[in-house]
């Protein structure tokens, strides 16, 4: 496909090739095979949990660990997001003659629960445990230090 093509495939019967400006011009959604932002979100959020971690440890703060816990959280959803692409790549087969490009969007629709459903969960649950038992804040020292590594990483 070095001419500049690009090439469709509707089924295994059915395939021709048009030009990048033609697809763009009758609206297709190509989706670009770059995953270097993905991999970048991935090792930032690993960093950042790795980081709220260490704080956590240092600090013994619950908000810490529930953020370290967050960042984790996020991190899985970039697997899942890579994952996800792997699968839309497959080849029509015998079950699925259309391909498996929306199989991208189910394990989108998995992340977005994963985001929504632990990250309320564990907000709820440190809630209760804090009205339980309250606790006064320490030294803000290492909440600075995670701030100021978020932003670099």
């Amino acid at each position: 496909m070095g001419d500049g093509s690009l090439k469709i495939i509707v089924s295994n019967n059915f395939k021709y090739n048009i030009s990048w400006r033609t697809a763009k011009n009758r609206g297709y959604y190509i989706m670009d095979n770059n995953k270097t932002s993905i991999y970048s979100a991935l090792a930032a959020n690993l960093l950042i949990a790795l980081t709220k971690f260490i704080a956590e440890s240092f600090t013994n703060s619950s908000s810490m660990i529930s953020e370290g816990i967050h960042s984790t959280v996020d991190t899985a959803n970039q697997l899942l997001i890579l994952y996800g692409l792997k699968r839309s790549k497959k080849a029509p087969d015998q079950s699925h003659p259309f391909g498996y490009g929306k199989e991208l969007y189910f394990w989108s629709f998995v992340v977005s629960i994963l985001i929504f459903g632990l990250g309320g969960a564990l907000s709820i649950y440190q809630g209760v445990m804090h009205i339980r038992e309250p606790e006064l804040m320490k030294d803000p020292f290492w909440n600075y230090i995670v701030l100021i590594l978020s932003l670099i990483f």
